[in-house]
C-alpha cells in the first residue's frame, strides 16, 4: 500500500449537460463551463471546506460524502463555479426586452419613487440571463469531482512516495550515528576506571598508609561502576533501534500511518535527548545533536503524511 501525503492540488472542467432547453422551447444555449478544484494541506483530522457557486450549492452534501469516502486526513478546500460562455456578458438586449424592462422599472418606481434607475451594466447582465438554460449540474458535478479527486490522490501519492524515500534515507543516517555511539561508552568507562585508580593511588600516597591498597582499589572500582551506570546509553540505543525498525516497517506497509509515525518520532526525540544528557564525551554530544537535527527534519515530513 502506498504512502500518501496530505498536500496536493487538482482541478477538472466540464461542459454543460446536453439536452437542456431554453424558455419557450428555444434551442438550447450553453450555460457555461463547470470548473472544480481541490486543494489539500496537512491537518490532524479531515477538515472540509466548500466554496461553491449559487447554482452548485445543492451538490455540497454529495461532494462531502464523496470526498470523505476517499480522504481520511487533511484540510481540504473545494471550489466550484460555472464560468459563463465567451461573449455572454455582451449579449445585446432586444427591443422587446428593453420595453419589458422599462415597463417593470416604471411599475417598481410607481411604488418606490426613490428606487434608482437601471444602469447599462445591469441591463446587459439581465439581457445575458434572459433565456438562459435551466441546467441541472448535479451529475456533472459528480463526474468532475471524481476526476479531480482521482488526480488529487495521484498527486498525494507521488508526494507521499517522495516523503517515504526521504524518511528511509534519514533512518539510514540515524542507524549510522547509533553505530558510532555504541563503542564510545565502553571506552569512556575504561578511561574513567583508570582515572579513578590513579586518583586513589595518589590519595593513598598522601594518606601515608591510613588506608589499605585493597580498600582503595575497591573504592575506585565502586566509583567507576557507578559512573558506568550513569553514562550507560545501551538501553537508549536499543530502544532507538527498535523505533527505527518500526518506522521503516510502517513506511513499507503504507496506508494511514501518519499518526503512528508522529508518535514514534516523539519517542525518537526522547531517546536522542537522553543520549545527550548522559553524554560524557564531546563526540557523543555531537552524535546526539546530529540525531536531533535528523529527527526534527523527519518530524516536519511526517506532519504531511496521511
Amino acid at each position: 500500500m502506498a504512502v500518501y501525503s496530505m498536500t496536493g492540488y487538482a482541478s477538472a472542467q466540464s461542459s454543460p449537460p446536453a439536452g437542456a432547453a431554453g424558455h419557450e422551447g428555444a434551442k438550447a444555449t450553453p450555460s457555461g463551463r463547470l470548473g472544480l478544484e481541490i486543494r489539500s494541506v496537512n491537518s490532524r483530522f479531515l477538515d472540509l471546506a466548500f466554496r461553491l457557486g449559487d447554482e452548485l450549492r445543492a451538490s455540497e452534501p454529495a461532494l462531502r460524502e464523496l470526498i470523505a469516502g476517499r480522504l481520511k486526513r487533511g484540510k481540504v478546500e473545494v471550489r466550484a463555479a460555472i464560468e459563463a460562455p465567451a461573449g455572454a456578458d455582451l449579449r445585446e438586449p432586444t427591443p422587446r426586452m428593453l420595453q419589458r424592462l422599462g415597463a417593470v422599472q416604471d411599475n417598481v418606481r410607481g411604488w418606490l419613487p426613490d428606487a434608482p434607475a437601471l444602469s447599462v451594466a445591469e441591463i446587459l447582465r439581465l439581457a445575458s440571463m434572459d433565456g438562459a438554460v435551466d441546467v441541472d449540474w448535479g451529475e456533472a458535478v459528480q463526474t468532475v469531482a471524481k476526476q479531480a479527486l482521482a488526480d488529487l490522490l495521484a498527486a498525494r501519492e507521488r508526494e507521499g512516495a517522495r516523503l517515504a524515500t526521504m524518511l528511509l534515507g534519514h533512518l539510514g543516517q540515524l542507524r549510522e550515528l547509533a553505530q558510532q555511539a555504541r563503542p564510545l561508552v565502553p571506552q569512556l568507562v575504561e578511561q574513567q576506571r583508570q582515572r579513578f585508580l590513579e586518583r586513589w593511588k595518589e590519595a593513598m600516597g598522601l594518606a601515608e598508609g591510613s588506608a589499605t591498597p585493597e580498600a582503595a582499589q575497591d573504592r575506585a572500582l565502586t566509583e567507576a561502576t557507578a559512573y558506568a551506570i550513569r553514562i550507560d546509553v545501551a538501553e537508549e540505543l536499543t530502544r532507538l533501534a527498535a523505533h527505527l525498525d518500526e518506522i521503516e516497517r510502517l513506511i513499507k506497509k503504507g496506508g494511514e500511518i501518519g499518526k503512528r509515525l508522529d508518535f514514534l518520532i516523539q519517542e525518537l526525540h526522547r531517546e536522542a535527548n537522553t543520549l545527550g544528557s548522559k553524554s560524557a564525551a564531546l563526540e557523543l554530544t555531537r552524535i546526539s545533536v546530529d540525531m536531533k537535527v535528523l529527527i526534527e527534519q523527519m518530524r516536519e515530513q511526517v506532519q504531511n503524511i496521511e
